[in-house]
């Protein structure tokens, strides 16, 4: 294919744009090449500045659960921006998704919109040490939340020690009280648990990891987190964000049949717009400003655009019982043909699936956590991407990232797919 426009118009963005994009996995780094820029989209493809027609597995990183352009969510957004598209005051169609949003998901009663997947599990853990009265939080090394301070911090040279900054700007006073645990290892959780005692306030998790590729809980791993929580008056927080609305009406929580006390959301919720979402029972929700202590605030949170086109994508899922049926179908046919593809050609790999998110690992490995994630082999990654691409297949542009299925895809889709998979590697 020919990327003559999106070249230039990198090089242009180059001039004015830190890295010539605003969010770095955009850049190509993982890949190399130069990044393709979007001119339209509809449906389940993408359409580029150079004329090219791509089927696409991000969908915007997840929140294009029903295709792109999806016409009663564009007509949403359409008619509210005509009656004005900030008023920074409160407004009807923020109570009707809230209620809509809270009807969906168990074990949350109030719900608190704000305008990112970042700024709402940042939120959550200032609500959960605000309510708690503790300071220190566990995350998971492979798990992404944001890039607030308390989340880009990697291991130390332990499984009991504090978390050192990985990046520049991050405090080592935030990063003593982030501890590092270790995906699917509840051992590991629990000696954390025992080195920190009474001096955590939650533990922060992605129920469904996805950037690390897709990578399920294992042998219970919710559960168990769930019991440890509960004995030590720790609360546990679901980075729903890629999860919610999209694995289940209720996301992980229903999945997986676990309870989690605060729950964060994002993409599906925003139906595509800048949108994000914090969640609890009655008792920690009440401890957030106004009507408690925690202060959250936000000029443009639940606007009156992002509230419309969120309530638009929720309806429709609410009304269609069959949709995450035909999205796990889909994914699973998906699974079945590469697999079969790569088995027949001797492409060493393993493929992740939960619900309709899926991932392809280029080694024999089963993929657990961010250490066995790290040993797949990245040059034949690069290989599979552009070759992807250059078949008309728009993918992740790293190893390290989730696939995202929309409803949009049609089974000749998946087929061509397939068959793109089979023109890389042959």
């Amino acid at each position: 294919m020919i990327y003559k426009r999106s070249s230039a118009l990198f090089a242009k963005a180059e001039q004015v744009i830190p890295g010539g994009v605003n969010s770095p996995v955009r850049a190509f780094k993982a890949v190399g090449g130069t990044p393709i820029f979007v001119k339209e989209a509809k449906g389940a493809y993408l359409y580029d500045e150079d004329g090219n027609t791509l089927i696409d597995y991000i969908n915007s990183w997840g929140p294009m659960i029903l295709g792109h352009a999806y016409e009663p969510v564009v007509n949403a957004v359409i008619d509210k921006a005509k009656k004005g598209t900030s008023f920074g005051m409160p407004t009807e169609i923020e109570t009707q998704i809230a209620e809509l949003a809270v009807s969906m998901v168990p074990n949350i009663d109030k719900i608190r919109f704000v305008n990112s997947g970042t700024e709402a599990c940042m939120s959550a853990v200032r609500l959960a040490r605000g309510y708690t009265g503790k300071d220190k939080i566990i995350k998971f090394a492979g798990c992404y939340h944001g890039h607030s301070d308390s989340f880009l911090i990697q291991a130390g040279s332990g499984a009991v020690t504090f978390g050192s900054p990985n990046s520049p700007g991050v405090t080592e006073g935030t990063a003593k009280d982030t501890l590092l645990a270790k995906y699917n290892d509840i051992n590991n959780v629990e000696a954390l648990i025992e080195a920190n005692k009474g001096e955590i306030a939650c533990i922060i998790i992605e129920p469904v990891a996805g950037n690390m590729g897709c990578v399920p809980p294992k042998n219970n791993f919710l559960q168990q987190l769930r019991s440890l929580c509960d004995a030590h008056n720790i609360l546990l927080i679901f980075d729903e964000v890629m999860t919610g609305f999209r694995l289940a009406q209720g996301g992980a929580q229903e999945l997986f049949n676990v309870k989690a006390d605060i729950v964060c959301f994002g993409k599906v919720i925003g139906g595509g717009l800048p949108v994000g979402a914090f969640a609890a029972n009655n008792a920690i929700m009440n401890h957030l400003a106004p009507l408690g202590p925690v202060y959250q605030a936000g000029t443009l949170s639940g606007n009156p655009l992002a509230m419309a086109a969120g309530l638009a994508m929720l309806t429709e899922l609410n009304n269609d019982k069959e949709i995450y049926t035909r999205l796990e179908e889909k994914t699973a046919y998906l699974h079945k043909g590469l697999a079969d593809v790569l088995t027949q050609l001797n492409v060493t790999h393993t493929i992740n699936r939960v619900g309709s998110m899926i991932s392809v690992h280029f080694d024999e490995t089963e993929v657990v956590d961010f250490d066995t994630a790290a040993k797949g082999n990245n040059e034949t990654f690069k290989t599979f991407f552009h070759g992807m691409l250059n078949n008309g297949v728009y993918i992740a542009p790293s190893a390290f990232e989730t696939w995202f299925i929309t409803d949009a895809l049609t089974y000749e889709d998946l087929d061509k797919t397939i068959a793109a998979c089979h023109a890389v590697f042959s």
